[in-house]
């Protein structure tokens, strides 16, 4: 039993009559108890009530540091006298830790109550303000949690002050466009560009191409780093899927020293990325936070979280004290009013407010989905621009340029001032010449029976709706005007109102639910042509969108005697790396299954050559991701992605739509002369195509 008025480290607690002092007396109170806490360490050995002091201590210290900063009043001398003092209790505190790897790592679970005890008690003794009886982080809002190792961390570095060691960067300021909108023209600077346009910044030559373990980058991979280690801070690493963008930028954060790093992926990916940074970065531990966190190591370098779990832990990641911050597949925050995106750009503002130049990188290699305004959030994490203007560099790259956007040259310059920024895009062709070709190549099948024939039925009655509700709308107009041929504003118009009572009503048949049809009408046929595949050529990866589609590939597949790996969203981690690892070293597992939303990023399938589209996604850069798990480096085959299509239907003028999508990646990103199509949705195209071909055949 420890001794009466003692705590159990041997500290003496004040006496009852005299537990109402000054403020000034905590320090001294913190001083005695870490004087006894040092004691119990050097007598030995360190117990878990040691432990709990030593928590306890800490955390009153940082409460305390944080306090004497914030006070208003007073000396500055007093206050420098006060910090001073603060200071030598830490490093008596670092001192002490250095003596015991448990007072370091402060995981025991025996500890884990230690700090909600002795800092009350030591609160009530100095008369300590009443935030300082409280813990570390302050009332969680709904769902989020704090991680126990989180706070053992915090707790061991009571002294984790923001990082302003780096010049600050200039702030920009407007003279010639303090006037001007701005966002828009930059916006638009990047629809404009012509053939030949550059985009990519200009990077160095690379320094070195090893890395630990004897790995070698390839040399468009080693630029990336060079440029990091130069000093460069912010990046749009849009290289095409599958030119091993994880490995930049983990080596990236190396160079430029930008620990801790938060890491904020598609759940799909994060076992991947966990393992990519144990064979880039060895020495550099890295943790997965799962679920609520309870097995995250808060003393990670590398901390790695999925968007959907995001919500509950940005308190205390926007406190963790990062300094770098990847986002990959980052065109997953393209809407600014999802929580998701919301959740990235708070953390990145936070860690700007706490790091100056801290590494904030967004990993895509299709950041335009559907149109320019995509590139909005992806500039907005980056710190490029805000809600309504350019910000910092960017800001006076504009201005140095003397150019405003009434000048005919300012949408090219515009446009080379952002990509300056850090927008880095390499293609395959350019920069891995030893990857082999690729191709999509269409096969038509012809729906027959039952299934076939009420598809095209619904397909006729939704056209006659259409047309019903644009005779409609042409009748009931008021002004009288007489249009020759089909109004084609009109249209349009119509094609919206289907598509937002598609959108928001489940009864009646609609595009959407015509799609579905259609994939479960293709999945036999294409789940055939996947078996053949796989006798005569070797490993096929087949890709679906719709969970019944790939239950039927999968019973086919079972029925004939194929082994195949399934790969979808509902799985744990742990199960869908055991499925993906079976597809790629097993020899007898001749298909993967794959969900085209789940399995479409951050998966190494080059062991398979061969691809079966069965559905048809919205987005060219949907297809185009699933394509290149397949299509990237350590592929030694021509790759063929077979898209199953639905002749006579539908299906068919979507996949044309999307083919004429490609234009804008194309034409925004890659400078090529190709024409960008319409930028609205495949859905409504599909629609209006639908819709004119009625009525034209009916006029």
């Amino acid at each position: 039993m420890a001794q009466r008025g003692r705590s159990a480290s041997g500290a003496r607690r004040p006496p009852p009559g005299k537990q109402r002092r000054e403020p000034e007396d905590a320090i001294a109170a913190l001083a005695r108890t870490v004087r006894g806490v040092e004691a119990a360490v050097k007598r030995g050995p360190v117990t878990p009530s040691v432990r709990s002091d030593f928590q306890s201590v800490a955390l009153l210290l940082r409460e305390e540091h944080a306090r004497v900063r914030a006070e208003q009043g007073g000396s500055d001398t007093r206050r420098a006298e006060q910090l001073k003092r603060l200071d030598g209790i830490g490093t008596i505190l670092a001192k002490t830790a250095v003596r015991d790897p448990a007072l370091l790592a402060l995981l025991s679970g025996d500890a884990a109550d230690a700090p909600r005890a002795l800092p009350r008690d030591l609160g009530r003794s100095t008369a300590a303000a009443p935030d300082m009886v409280e813990t570390a982080e302050p009332a969680p809002l709904e769902r989020r949690v704090v991680p126990q190792s989180v706070i053992s961390r915090q707790l061991a570095n009571p002294f984790l002050a923001p990082d302003f060691s780096a010049p600050r960067p200039v702030v920009a300021q407007p003279r010639r466009l303090g006037g001007w909108e701005l966002l828009g023209p930059l916006l638009s600077s990047f629809e404009r560009a012509g053939g030949g346009a550059p985009a990519c910044m200009a990077l160095p030559a690379p320094s070195a191409r090893r890395v630990a373990g004897g790995l070698e980058l390839m040399p468009h991979q080693a630029q990336l780093v060079a440029a990091a280690s130069e000093g460069h801070r912010t990046f749009l690493l849009a290289d095409e899927p599958g030119l091993g963008k994880t490995a930049q930028a983990l080596l990236a954060a190396e160079a430029a020293g930008a620990y801790p790093l938060l890491v904020v992926v598609p759940n799909v990916v994060k076992t991947n990325w966990a393992r990519e940074a144990g064979r880039w970065t060895p020495h550099r531990p890295a943790t997965v936070i799962q679920g609520d966190g309870t097995t995250v190591d808060g003393f990670a370098d590398i901390v790695v979280v999925n968007y959907e779990v995001l919500d509950r832990h940005v308190g205390w990641l926007g406190d963790f004290g990062f300094r770098g911050m990847v986002v990959d597949e980052a065109h997953f925050i393209k809407n600014k009013s999802s929580q998701r995106s919301q959740h990235v750009l708070e953390l990145a503002d936070r860690i700007r407010s706490r790091t100056v130049q801290p590494l904030l990188m967004a990993l895509t290699g299709t950041p335009l989905i559907n149109d320019i305004d995509d590139f909005r959030a992806i500039w907005q994490f980056l710190g490029w621009i805000d809600e309504s203007k350019p910000l910092g560099s960017l800001m006076n790259a504009l201005e140095d340029a003397g150019l405003t956007p009434a000048d005919p040259g300012f949408y090219p310059a515009a446009r080379q001032a952002v990509i300056d920024q850090g927008i880095v895009r390499r293609r395959k062709v350019d920069v891995a010449a030893d990857i082999p070709a690729r191709r999509i190549a269409d096969l038509p099948v012809e729906l027959d029976g039952p299934a076939g024939r009420s598809i095209r039925a619904a397909e006729r009655d939704l056209a006659r709706r259409l047309v019903s509700r644009y005779e409609s709308a042409l009748a009931a107009r008021r002004s009288g005007a007489v249009v020759e041929g089909i109004d084609h504003d009109l249209v349009r118009t119509v094609a919206r109102w289907e598509l937002k009572d598609a959108t928001t009503s489940k009864a009646g048949e609609n595009v959407f639910t015509m799609m579905r049809r259609i994939g479960q009408a293709k999945a036999g046929l294409a789940a055939d042509y996947a078996a053949q595949l796989a006798r005569s050529a070797g490993k096929v990866v087949f890709f679906a969108k719709h969970v019944d589609v790939m239950d039927v590939a999968e019973d086919t597949f079972g029925k004939q005697g194929i082994r195949f790996a399934s790969i979808r969203g509902d799985q744990t981690p742990g199960v869908r790396q055991r499925n993906i690892d079976a597809f790629v070293r097993d020899p007898d597992v001749a298909i993967a299954v794959c969900s085209l939303t789940a399995a479409g990023v951050g998966l190494n399938l080059q062991v398979a050559s061969d691809i079966v589209l069965a559905e048809l996604s919205w987005t060219d850069a949907e297809q185009t991701q699933a394509i290149d798990r397949s299509h990237r480096i350590g592929q030694q085959l021509p790759v063929t992605a077979w898209r199953i299509i639905a002749a006579q239907t539908i299906d068919a003028r979507i996949a044309e739509l999307i083919d004429s999508k490609a234009g804008l990646a194309a034409r925004a990103l890659d400078g090529s002369e190709e024409e960008v199509s319409s930028s609205s949705d495949v859905q409504q195209e599909a629609l209006v195509a639908l819709l004119t071909d009625a009525l034209s055949v009916s006029a």
